[in-house]
């Protein structure tokens, strides 16, 4: 008997130990795929004679379960990772705005200009330097050479507008 049908005799007289021990090691259905990984790399090994002790092959196993388990730890750090790494995708949602959303917005904000347009030059101008420009409503006051009750009133007239756009919205 050669000493490579040596190592096929051994093999398949453990292989239902080898498909067991893998099992209890937890490979579950990958099992019987270890199994066969294990046949191909113990048929390519340098020394046949040795490769057939069932220690050998048990030991060989538990190597290639170790080395499953590794490849499969890394490959969830990597992916994890990198959907971290990528804005909406753990919400599986996409960073940008769908274009639905975009028209809507746009449509929403030309409401928006058309009511701050429609209240007095001054009020909708103390609204955009406040909200949009990010000032301090003293600095308007300085500003616009008007009191700071003034500019709140004006704040109050702009932000009337915009609830009533937004009411229109709501109703649809």
């Amino acid at each position: 008997m050669s000493r490579s049908s040596a190592l096929e005799t051994e093999f398949a007289a453990n292989r239902a130990k080898l498909l067991r021990f893998l099992v209890a090691r937890g490979a579950g259905d990958a099992a019987e795929d270890l199994v066969q990984e294990l046949w191909l790399k113990l048929s390519r090994t340098g020394d046949p004679a040795a490769a057939a002790s069932l220690g050998y092959m048990m030991r060989a196993a538990d190597r290639l379960m170790i080395d499953r388990f590794r490849s499969a730890r890394q490959a969830v750090l990597r992916d994890t990772s990198w959907a971290a790494s990528q804005p909406g995708f753990a919400e599986r949602t996409s960073a940008e705005p769908s274009a639905d959303r975009v028209i809507e917005s746009r449509q929403h904000a030309r409401l928006v200009a058309a009511a701050l347009n429609a209240i007095s030059p001054r009020a909708a101008a103390v609204f955009r330097r406040h909200r949009i420009d990010n000032v301090s409503q003293r600095e308007i006051a300085d500003e616009f050479a008007i009191s700071l009750s003034t500019v709140e009133s004006d704040m109050r007239i702009a932000g009337r507008a915009i609830l009533d756009v937004r009411r229109q919205i709501d109703e649809g």
